[in-house]
């Protein structure tokens, strides 16, 4: 997800942040470690500096759920209905109907996951399934 992120603000030509809504202490920690990983060493697909010139951090910031952080609280609501969507495609999960997380499925779809520039292939540019 963070490579995502971090190409998203290249194409856009912007900087952002990482937030993340606290797990538990070991969790926590964990995720604060994998970020730093990647922020320091960067991956295979892209090189460390562009990390550091897209990131505005070298620290992931972690809120708990009772601060009620509304780009948290947006995150979640977009979340579920996206996976649930790669699930069913993956024939992982049972299809049951979900009107909301359906309809904001359709809305990602159509027009906001990123696509190949020539062909529009979402799946390994705005969807992404690791096993």
């Amino acid at each position: 997800m963070l490579e995502r992120f971090v190409l998203f603000l290249h194409y856009a030509n912007h900087r952002g942040d990482v937030m993340v809504e606290s797990r538990g202490k070991v969790e926590d920690t964990q995720l604060k470690d994998s970020y730093s990983r990647l922020f320091d060493r960067g991956t295979d697909n892209i090189p460390v500096e562009k990390w550091h010139q897209r990131l505005t951090s070298h620290e992931l910031k972690v809120k708990p759920k009772s601060s009620n952080v509304a780009g948290l609280q947006l995150a979640d609501l977009l979340a579920y209905p996206s996976q649930r969507e790669i699930l069913l495609e993956k024939q992982r999960v049972a299809v049951k109907d979900n009107v909301f997380g359906d309809e904001i499925s359709t809305i990602l779809r159509q027009s906001k996951y990123h696509r190949n520039s020539r062909t529009g292939k979402i799946d390994g540019y705005g969807k992404k399934f690791l096993p």
